[in-house]
């Protein structure tokens, strides 16, 4: 069956709508982060207003190694330029105390200690008005969406779908149909096959100075 672009936009973009019902919430959103955070999950919790995540808890986006976009394309707005690429041009996961350090979330914690610390930092917002935090939010939000985040996502959902069907994309498909999906995946994130060559990647000989 031919691929249908528009169908597989429509489809995309009414995920990220749904990520997005955190963002355009009228209260503010927590999220609490223990485990893992990636691919749609890291979508999900990069739409809250805050991130507080667990020190041995991992954040990432590895689709971007071949087979997808993160549609949100909320990386670059909480990392800003340089930072977003070096997250999305290696695919590389995260643990909360680096995620603290470059600024993608709040506070990282120690996992005994999660609980306590999103349910303190809850019970100091809402002894602020419900009002107070509404107008407070949409002034934050106006000013990323004011930077053109509605017309990012609509790029960010369209590459999404053209990963999946460009030469690599279906190469990792084939790869996971034949090989199963784990060990694709696990070849994906190591780097150990070329999707453009479709093959594995051969290891440079230690003579090999080219």
């Amino acid at each position: 069956m031919p691929w249908d672009p528009m169908k597989d936009y429509t489809f995309m973009m009414r995920n990220t709508e749904l990520f997005m019902s955190l963002w355009r919430s009228s209260r503010p959103v927590i999220a609490k982060v223990h485990g893992f955070a990636i691919a749609g999950g890291s979508d999900i919790a990069l739409c809250a207003d805050m991130i507080v995540m667990a020190d041995n808890a991992e954040i990432g986006y590895m689709p971007v190694r071949v087979w997808g976009t993160p549609t949100t394309a909320m990386w670059v707005y909480r990392l800003g330029p340089e930072k977003a690429k070096r997250m999305l041009f290696t695919g590389d996961k995260v643990r909360g105390p680096e995620a603290e350090q470059m600024g993608l979330v709040l506070k990282s914690v120690p996992p005994a200690d999660l609980d306590g610390e999103v349910e303190r930092l809850a019970e100091r917002m809402a002894t602020v008005p419900v009002n107070q935090l509404m107008m407070q939010k949409l002034v934050v939000n106006q000013a990323i969406e004011a930077m053109g985040l509605k017309q990012t996502q609509m790029f960010s959902t369209i590459f999404d779908g053209i990963s999946r069907h460009s030469p690599e994309g279906l190469n990792f498909k084939s790869r996971a149909e034949t090989n199963g999906w784990k060990e694709a995946v696990r070849e994906r994130d190591r780097g150990t096959f070329d999707w453009t060559k479709n093959r594995p990647v051969n290891p440079r000989s230690p003579d090999d100075q080219s």
